[in-house]
């Protein structure tokens, strides 16, 4: 029986605390920050993710075993690095990457060194500072629009811009490079070219030298409907995509994640935890848009629920040296999830709307992201708010049964797409 600690506050935390739960293994589990759906299930602690001295006190007075990382913040942090480092958490295990590795999805940059060291496809690319800006307007001069310009660091999913115009692109590279238009995240851009085709989001647990295939999604980000409007953090997901053929996860093992395990240990970096693939499916070919530290939000709503076996026996089997043995089942239904957020995101939106309804939805599993409870009372607290998650025999009859659920929610401002799913 293990004590867990999960880090994080949003749907994709809920939905790890609502897997783990389940296990035969799980004696305690808190949540750090948590939110109104992490509380039911849960012990939330008022600790933010980046606070690691507080993170350690509360690991050592709970007498936590393993802490599951959920956000990368704290991953390209440090966080992993602070934990093996004390001598007062000799037996604590973390799923999440050390900082060195963490740096696939921390830095743009070293991610496409690591993915043209081996060999792994991806978009054609160079890198700019405000030192050699003018070679970045030479390149864009000579790249055929669109131009995919993408701040090296962190910056909250938004630093990514896509352009059609060349002097519209070198616009936007100056306003990164000298006006730090994404702060520190802008210091260096990646100028890529713009790979055509239909995105997808694979995921694996690793220990560093084996991994396990955990279900595949496919997610939605912009607001509007047929992804128009703004970037969002996901306004839902599908999983398993249908056009992910058995070929074509062939291709994905072989040419994208096998050498990118094989390429970890060759590089000598340790990894522990997932790893993400954001993906892009050109005609038959598989690239690599993006490596992420850590499982993607929304997705991780759809691929959780249809994971069968214990989830926390399988995290624990990342640090016993058993994850070649452990034998992963998943569910053959698809899942899917589609947010409800506040009016106005993702631009300025108001908090504090009592949520109805919860209680009444039956067929779907409702997770919670930004919302928080109070004097018994669900509010929102942040922009995407609910995640309505459901399995069935096909993506269509899943999405008619969320959709379903979705009018038995209300709150003042909610807004969701109608039409998840829709290019499939």
């Amino acid at each position: 029986m293990m004590n867990v600690l999960i880090l994080g506050s949003g749907g994709r935390e809920h939905a790890f605390a609502y897997k783990i739960k389940e296990s035969r293994l799980c004696k305690n589990l808190f949540v750090a920050p948590g939110n109104s759906g992490t509380a039911e299930i849960a012990v939330n602690l008022d600790i933010q993710v980046d606070q690691f001295v507080q993170i350690e006190s509360a690991i050592i007075k709970h007498e936590i075993s393993l802490v599951v990382v959920g956000p990368e913040a704290p991953l390209v942090e440090g966080f992993h690095d602070y934990i093996t480092q004390n001598n007062k958490l000799d037996n604590v295990s973390v799923i999440g990457p050390k900082k060195v590795a963490a740096q696939l999805e921390g830095s743009k940059d070293f991610a496409k060194e690591f993915l043209n060291r081996h060999n792994i496809p991806t978009a054609a690319h160079k890198t700019f500072t405000v030192d050699n800006i003018s070679s970045g307007y030479d390149y864009i001069d000579n790249t055929n629009p669109p131009y995919v310009l993408k701040a090296d660091g962190l910056a909250a999913g938004k630093g990514v811009l896509i352009i059609d115009n060349p002097e519209e692109a070198k616009k936007s590279l100056y306003e990164m490079l000298v006006n730090s238009q994404f702060g520190s995240a802008s210091s260096s851009v990646v100028v890529e070219e713009f790979l055509d085709g239909i995105e997808l989001s694979c995921f694996v647990l690793t220990d560093g030298e084996t991994y396990k295939l955990l279900p595949s999604a496919k997610d939605y980000k912009r607001i509007g409907e047929s992804d128009t409007g703004l970037n969002t953090g996901g306004m839902g997901a599908i999983s398993p995509p249908p056009f992910l053929s058995d070929s074509l996860m062939k291709k994905i093992e072989n040419k994208i994640i096998n050498p990118t395990i094989q390429g970890l240990k060759k590089d000598k970096i340790e990894y522990q935890g997932f790893i993400f693939f954001g993906l892009i499916k050109v005609g038959d070919e598989p690239y690599v848009i993006e490596y992420n530290v850590r499982m993607g939000d929304p997705e991780t709503e759809a691929v959780i629920p249809r994971i069968k076996s214990d989830f926390l026996e399988l995290l624990h089997s990342v640090n016993s040296g058993s994850l070649s043995d452990y034998n992963l089942i998943i569910d053959d239904n698809p899942a899917t999830t589609v947010f409800l957020v506040s009016g106005g995101y993702p631009e300025l939106y108001e908090k504090n709307k009592q949520i109805f309804g919860l209680e009444t939805v039956t067929n779907s599993m409702v997770f919670h992201a930004g919302a928080i409870k109070k004097d018994e009372k669900i509010f929102t607290s942040g922009g995407r708010v609910l995640a309505i998650t459901t399995l069935a025999n096909t993506i269509q009859q899943a999405l008619e049964k969320s959709y379903e659920s979705i009018k038995k929610i209300n709150f003042e401002g909610m807004n969701f797409r109608k039409d998840i799913g829709f290019d499939l």
